[in-house]
């Protein structure tokens, strides 16, 4: 920080903002835009995992395995996200701990559900009381993250089902003509080509997935949306050395930028990955490409 800002009493203008904007609280939010990136970093590919496995799923010839997929896929259709957010955060957070019990604790009498409680032992507790705060806030993200990939994940797999059901049938057929097996067919000429008619759906999730990233508030991460309430209410004399008047419409206006420029940059990103894997292929973008360079 600047070494004129010790005395912020004294200070007015473009100098008063300069030392405001660089206060360990403002800090917080400019490393919460990192946990935002991270977030989306982690989930976008695990949420594309957990897609691919339930659409594979979904495609099986086993029974039981393609009812898992197929269930997998239709939940998210049904119930709003913030329930699914919410739901596995504490699902998930219970589970680990009662894993933990049961290995920690095996001596353990009393039932773990007491009516509406849930209690564990001491030592299964996750994280545990005595860990350092950094732990703590490290397990919650690890939580939200978890949580994120598995909702998206879904809707992931709703959109690779569908794209492996467009490619198109005499291309497996004669995938299998040739003397392929089903595997084989399944990853040299299924997957292959399933990612041109899936990336418009893919690209869509991708921007839900960025707009949704503020639920992070929700779900007790310190995000940039928790900052940007908590550094733009109003702020009195007597509780700090910058007061100020409410100031949230500002700090929620620099967020609607970030998530502008974040989601353009995005689309363009995206509009380049959409040719380079539409080149020369028999579709819409394709023949559009083809037109274009005629």
């Amino acid at each position: 920080m600047f070494s004129f800002c010790s005395d912020p009493a004294s200070l007015e203008g473009l100098p008063w903002l300069s030392c405001y904007l660089t206060t360990g609280k403002h800090m917080a939010m400019y490393w919460a835009v990192g946990t935002v990136l991270l977030l989306l970093a982690i989930t976008a590919p695990v949420a594309l995992l957990f897609g691919f496995g339930g659409a594979s799923a979904a495609r099986s010839h086993i029974a039981p395995l393609r009812w898992f997929g197929k269930t997998y896929i239709a939940i998210v259709r049904g119930i709003p996200d913030i329930a699914f957010f919410l739901f596995f955060v504490i699902a998930l957070d219970q589970l680990f701990e009662y894993i933990r019990h049961r290995i920690k604790c095996p001596d353990w009498s009393d039932a773990v559900w007491q009516g509406s409680d849930f209690v564990v032992c001491s030592a299964a507790k996750l994280p545990l009381g005595n860990a350092p705060q950094w732990v703590h806030e490290t397990y919650g993200f690890f939580l939200a993250a978890l949580t994120f990939a598995i909702v998206f994940g879904a809707f992931a797999g709703n959109v690779l089902f569908g794209a492996m059901q467009a490619v198109p049938r005499g291309q497996l057929e004669t995938a299998e003509a040739y003397g392929m097996s089903r595997r084989q067919t399944f990853w040299r000429v299924l997957v292959p080509q399933m990612w041109v008619y899936a990336l418009p759906g893919l690209s869509n999730l991708w921007m839900v997935l960025i707009k949704a990233t503020p639920l992070l508030f929700l779900l007790g991460v310190e995000d940039i949306v928790y900052w940007a309430r908590e550094l733009g209410g109003s702020k009195q004399p007597q509780f700090t050395e910058y007061p100020h008047p409410d100031w949230r419409m500002w700090y929620f206006l620099a967020l609607l930028v970030f998530y502008l420029c974040f989601t353009k940059v995005s689309e363009v990103v995206l509009d380049r990955i959409m040719a380079r894997l539409t080149h020369g292929q028999a579709t819409a973008a394709g023949e559009a490409q083809r037109k274009a360079a005629a």
